[in-house]
């Protein structure tokens, strides 16, 4: 089957959303919603494999700095940073299916790399230099497939159930490293680490040969606006996502490290607790910014964050390490989705995929900056600070947040 049906030539419509779209009934919204987050749950289950194995590899059996282990995992956020601009443009000049399926392939490469990285474990250089181009390839397949499932699936739900199709895809993002981390750890002790790279190579090729039966969804014409221009309009918004992007980098990168530090046992349960947490808010509270405003619900959201990620810094024992993590994960939750809705509805429908994308460019951003910045405060101050430095940028968020709520209302906007 072609994807040239996805092309801006053949079939465009206008910027508003087609009727039938709009006259889904409910159940048929959340199926359909459901269907296009998938795509997104296979790539991150595929992220979250190695996510609890890959800072102790570098660190422990190739022998790198902490430094160097944080940097392991940030590549991928620089990659995915880098490639959110054209994850945008392509989304809207030849569509969201077509982009899933791009990125598919990316993050099949991803994992047949990290394979050759742990075949090439007895030359250390080598399987850290395969393993970086991996990560390199990951996050740019990243950025592909998870700007281009919610798109995907607005486009075959309707632009009124963003918001929604926003959540379901963090859903689904959160599920999966709840799933991956503890199942990469007991893949790796029990197969070894290059069974890690074979697994996120299949889960993709299958997320491939899936989106490629996919539905086609229309291309929205309309004025393009330049992605410099688009990035300026969400520039503030951006910056509240990435301030509370930080806990998340420090708990994924480093807890770890963190619980071998204090001489702990299940960090992998610690991420889970984390995306656990963060898919029973997006489901408990699924309707709070439609009630509340995106701007109330994020304020709230930042700060629970910030007292989870304190008590991570302040914890004795690893319980009370695993309550933190699970306080910040449920903090966390709406944090994208809240800010992500004002962001998007400052643009044309035309522009949407390039506003989400510009608006993702700053949790890329914060990703990327946490691993090396994080890792040289945990070589100089030890592994806590490093979840204190997250707090204080989480409570940086609330102000800003607040600041934002107090302009929309200058404007009249609720």
């Amino acid at each position: 089957m072609s994807d040239d049906s996805c092309s801006p030539g053949s079939t465009p419509v206008s910027a508003a959303a087609p009727a039938a779209v709009r006259a889904l009934p409910p159940v048929k919204v959340t199926r359909q919603i459901i269907a296009t987050a998938f795509f997104t749950f296979l790539v991150y289950l595929a992220i979250g494999i190695p996510m609890a194995v890959l800072p102790g590899y570098i660190h422990l059996d190739l022998g790198y700095s902490s430094v160097v282990a944080g940097l392991g995992i940030s590549v991928q956020y620089f990659a995915t940073f880098v490639s959110r601009a054209n994850a945008g443009r392509m989304i809207d000049t030849v569509g969201a299916k077509q982009t899933v399926m791009r990125g598919m392939l990316l993050c099949s490469a991803s994992g047949g790399l990290l394979l050759l990285s742990a075949l090439a474990q007895p030359l250390p250089f080598l399987s850290l230099v395969l393993l970086f181009t991996s990560r390199a390839f990951l996050g740019l397949g990243e950025s592909l497939v998870g700007t281009g499932a919610i798109m995907w699936g607005v486009g075959r739900v309707g632009s009124e159930n963003t918001a929604k199709m926003i959540s379901w895809n963090g859903i689904a993002t959160y599920a999966a490293l709840a799933i991956g981390a503890p199942l990469g750890v007991v893949l790796d002790r029990s197969l070894g680490f290059a069974v890690i790279g074979l697994a996120g190579m299949l889960l993709t090729v299958l997320g491939y040969v899936l989106a490629r039966g996919g539905p086609v969804t229309p291309v929205v014409q309309g004025e393009q606006l330049s992605f410099k221009l688009v990035l300026r309009k969400v520039f503030a918004y951006g910056m509240g996502l990435a301030f509370g992007t930080i806990g998340f980098g420090s708990i994924a990168t480093f807890i770890t490290l963190y619980y071998a530090d204090q001489h702990w046992s299940g960090a992998a349960f610690a991420l889970t607790a984390f995306s656990s947490a963060f898919v029973g808010a997006r489901l408990l509270f699924a309707n709070s910014i439609t009630r509340f405003g995106g701007y109330r619900v994020a304020v709230v959201s930042f700060l629970t964050e910030a007292v989870g990620l304190l008590l991570l810094w302040s914890a004795t024992t690893p319980e009370l390490a695993l309550l933190g993590a699970g306080l910040a994960g449920f903090g966390f939750a709406l944090v994208f989705p809240s800010l992500g809705v004002e962001a998007v509805n400052l643009v044309s429908p035309a522009n949407r995929g390039a506003a989400l994308a510009a608006y993702s460019v700053f949790l890329d951003l914060a990703l990327g900056i946490t691993g090396p910045v994080a890792g040289a405060i945990a070589g100089q101050l030890g592994y806590p600070q490093v979840f204190l430095f997250a707090a204080i940028a989480a409570i940086g968020a609330v102000a800003l947040s607040l600041s934002l709520y107090r302009s929309a209302q200058q404007r009249g906007k609720p």
